[in-house]
């Protein structure tokens, strides 16, 4: 569920145009998403509360290029291979993700659940933030309801909260810098850095 999560925490910054239902909840989407497209790198820090649990991290996305940095492991994405640091048992996982894989971890494969899995609601203004929930079309599906809160001034996130059966997520971004320039080699793991670690091979 966590690492479910963190790809909505990245997802968020890229969401596209919906093409259904609430027309005010659309038009804030859409230029969510073109200050994103004007963002270059972004680097994003956040705090997650899942009932007495927090996690801490930081987020750079550059594109479909992630690295992303939680107080128990650091995971890299350079488009097509995912390294996963375990820091707790010094251990590298290293694989291409299948499709489904995608789904729960790569920031583009998500949109095309966004695009069709969500109904969207604009809900007025909280503080100086848009609210919007969106609620799942398969009512199957684990998440109930994702409710999103979104800077009035710069259409930046600023908080998330998912919420299932019988668990609540609370995502907040406690800071947002845009025009980051980050070169290729920082979306992957570079084994120098961590000389004792144990590198498992999944390909």
């Amino acid at each position: 569920m966590k690492k479910y999560i963190l790809t909505l925490l990245i997802s968020v910054f890229i969401l596209p145009g919906f093409a259904q239902k609430d027309a005010q909840a659309k038009k804030i989407l859409d230029q969510t998403s073109a200050a994103f497209a004007k963002a270059g790198g972004i680097k994003a820090t956040f705090s997650i509360r899942t009932g007495g649990e927090r996690t801490n991290g930081v987020l750079q996305l550059k594109n479909n290029k992630f690295v992303l940095n939680t107080n128990d492991a650091i995971t890299w994405f350079d488009g097509k291979t995912q390294w996963s640091y375990l820091k707790h048992s010094d251990e590298v996982n290293i694989s291409n993700p299948s499709q489904e894989e995608l789904q729960s971890m790569n920031p583009y494969t998500m949109l095309n659940i966004y695009k069709t899995g969500f109904n969207y609601k604009y809900n007025g203004m909280v503080g100086n933030n848009h609210k919007i929930t969106l609620t799942p079309l398969n009512k199957k599906e684990a998440i109930s309801r994702i409710t999103l809160l979104i800077s009035k001034n710069n259409y930046q996130p600023q908080q998330i909260i998912v919420e299932q059966q019988n668990n609540k997520s609370e995502i907040i971004i406690t800071g947002y810098q845009t025009n980051q320039s980050y070169s290729e080699s920082l979306f992957k793991f570079n084994k120098k850095n961590y000389p004792n670690a144990e590198v498992i091979d999944l390909r």
